[in-house]
């Protein structure tokens, strides 16, 4: 009498977990492909971008008193 239900619920089991793994690894896939679908499409159709010059001197001065700040209040 256990064991059938025993049984049952270990079939039950598989199945379940069976499914759940099917289903998650089918999206893991799909969103995968998409992805290098995706980039393809950017790669192919994205106007090309100009490389920055540099970092403005404004921000590395802003950057720069931050940093000092920062560690002047660390001290004490």
């Amino acid at each position: 009498m256990y064991s059938d239900l025993i049984n049952d619920g270990v079939a039950l089991m598989v199945v379940g977990m069976g499914t759940v793994f099917v289903f998650l690894s089918v999206a893991v896939i799909s969103v995968s492909l998409m992805s290098k679908l995706a980039g393809a499409i950017e790669a192919r159709f994205a106007p090309p971008v100009a490389p920055e010059e540099g970092i403005p001197s404004d921000h590395v001065a802003a950057i720069s008193a931050a940093v000092a700040r920062y560690r002047a209040s660390r001290r004490r």
